[in-house]
């Protein structure tokens, strides 16, 4: 059985992942791997937390265990996975990048809302680096919501979708796309509407972890 590896950076999105992979990876055994502290050390100092050996260490130890994809859930992570890859040996893939391609195709204008600048940077420089792999243009606005990041750790679900939600809606009337940074907020979309496709990165990044195995 082919076995896939996630690597987390926060238990809240585990149940999600599950469910997604269940539905669109059958057949597939799924691992879950987690460093809850990844998140907090990245804000404080990256190079100092030695934060591309922890995951090395958790991509080799699900390479160990018989894993034979892994995938980071988490964009503040996304950027050391083509590194990691070459160096256990198997594919590493972006949650995120799905959701960039798609955001790019959509339209020139794309916001992005995150909770935390430390996911807000990579999730930028990814919808840039796919626009210029598309050759397409694009201008980005970004924010930072504040209050919510420290709602959903404290198991205020309903707090940070409310904050969330406000971010979308104003940011919604000024482009032609939202794209949600952090997996952990695909819940707050489906509380507001709006005109303008909102994009969140678990379900699209998993339909695109399913087509890279059917494709080996």
């Amino acid at each position: 059985m082919t076995r896939l590896a996630y690597i987390h950076t926060g238990a809240v999105v585990i149940p999600t992942f599950s469910a997604l992979s269940a539905e669109h990876l059958p057949g597939v055994e799924v691992q879950h791997l987690l460093d809850s502290t990844i998140v907090g050390d990245l804000g404080r100092d990256a190079e100092g937390s030695g934060v591309q050996q922890r995951l090395e260490a958790l991509g080799a130890a699900a390479v160990a265990s018989g894993a034979s994809t892994v995938v980071f859930s988490c964009s503040s992570i996304g950027g050391y996975a083509a590194g990691l890859s070459e160096k256990l040996g198997v594919p590493v893939l972006r949650i995120d990048e799905a959701m960039a391609d798609e955001a790019v195709s959509t339209g020139s204008r794309v916001a992005v809302i995150a909770t935390l600048p430390t996911t807000l940077e990579p999730t930028v420089a990814l919808l840039r680096d796919r626009a210029a792999h598309a050759g397409a243009e694009i201008e980005v606005t970004d924010r930072v919501v504040e209050g919510a990041f420290e709602a959903i750790v404290g198991g205020d679900a309903a707090t940070h979708d409310r904050l969330v939600g406000e971010a979308i809606v104003a940011l919604a009337a000024e482009n032609d796309v939202v794209v949600l940074a952090q997996a952990s907020m695909a819940g707050a979309a489906a509380a507001v509407t709006v005109d303008v496709p909102v994009l969140t990165s678990p379900e699209l990044g998993v339909r695109r972890v399913a087509q890279a195995l059917a494709a080996r």
